[in-house]
C-alpha cells in the first residue's frame, strides 16, 4: 500500500534511505553520504505533502518525494516541456532487502498516475551519473536524459537530468 507519510515515519525512512547508501557504497555507487537525504529534507515533504511511503508487511520498504517545487539546480537544464506543470521526483529508495520485487515501479507508476490525475505535463528527475542501474530504470520506462547537474555536497560527479512527458 501506498500513502503519504508522517512526522512519525521520518526515523524509520532515515533507516531506510541510510540503509540505501550503505548498499550503494559498497557497490561503489557514491550518490548518498551524510549531507543527503536528512531528516530536515523528510520534514519539509512531510510537511508540504509531498512525501510517500510504500508499506509492505507492516514495514515501510520504499518512499518518494512527489514535488512542485523546482530545484534552482534544474534552471539551466533546456526541459521538452515549459516549466509551469510539471511533477520534480526526488528521493525514491527502496531498502535493500526489499529490492528486485518491483516496489520502485511501483512508486514511479504511483507517480505517474498521481500525475496524470492532476494534469501535470511532465515528470522531471535527476539520478547519478555513476549508478547506471538507475539510468537503465528510468529508461526503460520512457525517460529522456536531458543535461548534467552537480550536487557538490553528493559528489564531484554530475547527476544526469530525465524528463518523461505525460
Amino acid at each position: 500500500m501506498i500513502r503519504k507519510a508522517t512526522r512519525i515515519d521520518i526515523d524509520i525512512i532515515i533507516k531506510l534511505t541510510q540503509a540505501c547508501a550503505k548498499y550503494m557504497i559498497d557497490q561503489g555507487i557514491f550518490q548518498w553520504n551524510e549531507h543527503y537525504p536528512n531528516k530536515t529534507a523528510f520534514e519539509n515533504d512531510v510537511d508540504r505533502e509531498e512525501l510517500f511511503v510504500l508499506d509492505y508487511n507492516n514495514e515501510i520498504a520504499g518512499c518518494i518525494v512527489i514535488s512542485t517545487l523546482m530545484d534552482e539546480e534544474y534552471i539551466p537544464i533546456k526541459w521538452l516541456t515549459t516549466t509551469a506543470n510539471n511533477i520534480y521526483i526526488h528521493r525514491l529508495a527502496i531498502h535493500p532487502r526489499y529490492q528486485h520485487k518491483g516496489f520502485a515501479q511501483q512508486l514511479m507508476d504511483f507517480a505517474e498516475f498521481t500525475s496524470r490525475e492532476r494534469n501535470m505535463s511532465s515528470i522531471r528527475l535527476d539520478t547519478f551519473s555513476q549508478n547506471t542501474r538507475n539510468q537503465k530504470f528510468y529508461e526503460l520506462r520512457g525517460y529522456h536524459r536531458l543535461g548534467s547537474i552537480y550536487f557538490p555536497k553528493q559528489s564531484e560527479h554530475p547527476f544526469y537530468c530525465y524528463e518523461y512527458i505525460l
